[in-house]
């Protein structure tokens, strides 16, 4: 029950900074994600992509991560998304990073806003700014590496349709966890255009 308590404060606390200047954060994330070794020729053939500009992650014993974004097809919000994360072993300290999913096809982007969608299995080692990890899901299994925030680290080339990058913010976190990142997709109104 404590655990559960501890859990669910760290996630407050985590969400505090996630409603500042978002439409901001959206294109500041996206222009680094742009220019940014592998991630950049996604862009140019890719069917969409959800963008998190920042997830914050923390955690002794038991963590958890949360984060807000967009969802865009062929460069449009369609909609609002969010990510919680909980996971339990070995891991302490806390983390922010950038993260985006890109969608090679249409297929690929239904999947993921057609409900509440969940990668599984994630294990990581970070550490400042630089980033290792690796994970096995309903993507399938990937890792990679970050030296610093202008270079994006791979999670794999498209597996199931689907690729995704990192960038280390800041923080120092070691963790050895079996977590997995779940989503959740709000569709904007057909009439409603997003500040980009």
């Amino acid at each position: 029950m404590k655990a559960l308590l501890r859990l669910g404060l760290l996630v407050a606390a985590l969400a505090i900074p996630a409603g500042v200047a978002l439409a901001g954060a959206q294109s500041d994330t996206i222009a680094i994600f742009r220019h940014a070794g592998e991630s950049r020729a996604f862009f140019s053939n890719c069917y969409g992509y959800a963008i998190f500009p920042t997830i914050g992650k923390g955690g002794l014993g038991v963590g958890g991560a949360y984060g807000t974004g967009r969802v865009y097809a062929h460069d449009t919000a369609i909609g609002h998304v969010s990510m919680a994360q909980v996971s339990v072993g070995l891991q302490a300290g806390g983390e922010a990073y950038s993260e985006i999913i890109f969608f090679q096809d249409k297929l690929a982007l239904d999947r993921f806003t057609g409900g509440n969608f969940e990668f599984s299995g994630d294990v990581g080692a970070i550490a400042i700014t630089a980033a290792a990890s690796a994970s096995a899901g309903t993507t399938g299994e990937n890792s990679g590496a970050s030296a610093d925030k202008h270079m994006a680290a791979t999670q794999g080339q498209y597996t199931n349709g689907m690729a995704v990058f990192t960038v280390a913010k800041g923080g120092l976190m070691y963790n050895a966890t079996i977590a997995g990142q779940k989503f959740s997709f709000d569709p904007y109104p057909a009439n409603r255009v997003a500040v980009q």
